[in-house]
């Protein structure tokens, strides 16, 4: 297994790990996944990576700015995700902690991340990695018309001060 930057033409794959994702009903609000166009244009350019044995992608991890704010610039919210065909095995921890380091050599302080409560693997390696559980968003979304909360954690670097 190797960790890599993402390319274009590794979106095909990407998309349907994000599908599964959204499918489970847990990972996002999200229900479909976007265009490759749309993706790209969501997300920073740098910190962008995928996790790829025997030339298939198994996970990926990337940054989205949280505001177009210049003061912010600094933040980003974290995405990772795993195909379910090989959750369980620390992929999804080693693309987190990846994503961390590339994302304090970007000069990027402070990573956030909202979870649903009821996906405790995601919680688990996000406190892992660092990440720390700031309160809980009740109700800041609707989900299939049901009211969803989630868990706003947050990391902050020891070495961007």
């Amino acid at each position: 297994m190797e960790i890599r930057n993402l390319l274009t033409e590794d979106w095909d794959q990407v998309k349907k790990i994000y599908q599964q994702g959204m499918d489970t009903g847990n990972a996002t609000f999200q229900t479909n996944a976007p265009s490759w166009e749309d993706w790209d244009q969501s997300h920073l350019k740098s910190c962008r990576i995928v996790m790829e044995e025997d030339r298939k992608i198994i996970g990926w991890a990337a940054l989205t700015p949280i505001s177009s704010r210049c003061v912010y610039a600094g933040v980003a919210e974290v995405s990772v995700y795993v195909d379910l065909a090989h959750s369980g095995k620390g992929i999804g921890l080693a693309l987190l902690n990846e994503l961390v380091r590339q994302s304090e050599k970007e000069g990027i302080w402070t990573l956030q991340a909202g979870i649903f409560p009821e996906n405790t693997a995601s919680l688990r390696i996000h406190e892992k990695a660092g990440f720390r559980i700031l309160g809980i968003r009740e109700k800041i979304g609707k989900q299939n018309g049901i009211w969803r909360d989630t868990a706003l954690l947050e990391r902050r670097s020891s070495i961007i001060i």
